[in-house]
């Protein structure tokens, strides 16, 4: 699937697949599903959207690689409400909002960073 500008000739309507235990159409999944929790992120190991890493635990037969930040400028995270995907150096600059609709992200998922990218401790 493509990225949200479409430059790379795919479908720039049309939505990666987010994989996860009991997801909605906002990448909510069993484990997250406040308002808040509407971020997906593309895993390293897979190259597959899921909707947090206990989902990822859950249905991928290997462990998870978090993102080395020479490639922060990598696509990887998706805003569930208009499915905008952001470079990880986007994501982790945005202040918990997405840049592209303003939807309010879980500023509790800065906890758990560390396990997605490749940073120092959980930023908070």
């Amino acid at each position: 699937m493509g990225s949200a500008a479409g430059c790379d000739g795919t479908n720039p309507g049309a939505r990666p697949r987010v994989r996860g235990v009991s997801t909605d159409g906002q990448t909510r999944c069993a484990h997250y599903h406040s308002e808040l929790d509407i971020v997906a992120i593309k895993l390293r190991c897979c190259s597959e959207y899921y909707a947090c890493k206990y989902c990822h635990d859950a249905l991928a037969d290997h462990g998870l690689v978090p993102w080395p930040r020479e490639l922060f400028d990598t696509r990887a995270v998706m805003c569930g409400a208009c499915g905008t995907e952001l470079t990880i150096a986007m994501y982790l600059a945005c202040k918990s909002r997405c840049p592209a609709c303003s939807a309010p992200f879980n500023p509790g998922c800065s906890r758990h960073h560390h396990f997605y990218f490749s940073v120092t401790e959980p930023t908070a």
